[in-house]
């Protein structure tokens, strides 16, 4: 996983916008994504563009139609890099806390 790249895709709210889109009915065209972007195709192109350059999209072809499909997976690989960790020390303080007021 390349994370810088992760991460810029992350940074827009245009991208994020997508992958909501994507989240709420995976496997969309770009003319179907466009509907809720107010943006011209080829912007949105090149933004669906970043988001496959950092795996976060993924397309298959069918018949004429690009689908655009989201992948968990770099958001997983962040999650456990970079967010889990700090959830772990939450979770142990409040196991303490519970302790301590129970009497335990």
């Amino acid at each position: 996983m390349d994370a810088d790249k992760v991460f810029k895709a992350l940074g827009d709210p245009t991208r994020r916008k997508l992958l909501d889109l994507l989240v709420e009915r995976n496997g969309q065209t770009l003319g179907q994504l466009c509907e809720h972007l107010d943006m011209a195709r080829q912007s949105a192109t090149q933004h669906i563009g970043i988001l496959e350059e950092a795996h976060l999209v993924s397309t298959v072809w069918r018949g004429r139609e690009k689908l655009h499909f989201i992948n968990p997976v770099p958001l997983h690989e962040v999650y456990e890099r970079w967010v889990r960790k700090f959830e772990r020390r939450r979770l142990s303080l409040l196991h303490e806390l519970k302790r301590e007021l129970e009497g335990e």
